[in-house]
């Protein structure tokens, strides 16, 4: 198992400190601010372990403050309701005393009932796209600084953008942007253990997608980006694991927030998972 899954298993890996109180930790890897996804899969994972039997169907959350990556983060679990079908909880995150995040979370029983889905976009594989190492070798070499610095740092999601042209050419497009996606090792066989990391991926590139319509790019010093909300929802079971394509647009971007959506597919076209992510998009002032 690659070192970077090792990590997120870990980082997935709660303490439970009582009934309902939840003790998560950040990697140590340099960065200012802890990364959004792994505060939904760890709030997550502490909202799970309060329930059984059910798996989660959708997630709702805001990002209120910056995380800390230094010290530990206490997830409080409310449990609102357990009823027949349903059951719903409410996860506050906190950090120096204070509310960083918040989300409530919903879980469903197994039952049938209608069933249909939007088809998956016509695209390449993955394994006719680069992978992360044959960037390292070749194409990387082309690419502005900072993006180099994104795709040098290993990370326990392997991400293949399937256009990465835009990085070299920047101009306006169509906001729409597919990228195939997966852990980057054999996880456990524990679904919810799949959800989590799910969770965590699906905040990567979300929000770059509103930058597509400008012609700039997540990493742009001369902007100012971070997450204000994340929802999910969870139509079918998958496996985080295996390749899955995130088909994501951005219908609009007004008064310094972008708003972006993503549907999630496993290889052979079944839709598995939908987001939606509101972020800050604002360019820097000079002080």
């Amino acid at each position: 198992m690659a070192a970077a899954v090792e990590k997120l298993l870990a980082i997935l890996d709660l303490e439970q400190l009582e009934h309902n109180l939840f003790r998560g930790r950040s990697p140590q890897d340099g960065w200012q601010r802890v990364f959004g996804g792994q505060v939904i899969g760890q709030a997550l994972v502490a909202a799970e372990r309060t329930v059984e039997g059910r798996v989660a169907h959708s997630l709702h959350a805001y990002f209120m403050r910056p995380g800390d990556p230094s010290v530990p983060i206490i997830y409080e679990v409310d449990r609102i309701r357990d009823g027949r079908s349903f059951n719903t909880r409410r996860v506050v995150a906190i950090q120096h005393g204070a509310a960083i995040f918040s989300m409530s979370v919903s879980f469903h029983i197994e039952e049938e009932g209608f069933d249909h889905q939007f088809d998956m976009d016509d695209v390449p594989d993955p394994e006719d796209l680069p992978s992360l190492s044959e960037l390292k070798k070749d194409r990387i070499k082309h690419f502005p600084n900072v993006i180099k610095t994104y795709f040098e740092r290993e990370r326990p999601i392997e991400i293949r953008p399937v256009d990465l042209t835009r990085f070299l050419e920047p101009e306006r497009r169509e906001p729409v942007q597919h990228v195939w996606m997966r852990a980057a090792g054999t996880l456990p066989d524990d679904p919810a253990l799949h959800q989590a990391a799910l969770s965590y991926a699906s905040d990567f590139t979300l929000l770059d997608t509103a930058l597509i319509a400008h012609g700039r790019v997540l990493y742009d010093p001369t902007l100012m980006l971070a997450s204000l909300d994340h929802a999910m929802w969870f139509h079918r079971p998958f496996r985080a694991d295996e390749w899955m394509l995130y088909t994501q647009d951005s219908p609009a971007t007004h008064g310094a927030r972008g708003f972006c959506r993503g549907s999630i597919y496993t290889r052979d076209g079944v839709l598995v998972a939908s987001a939606a992510q509101e972020g800050l998009v604002r360019e820097k002032r000079d002080e």
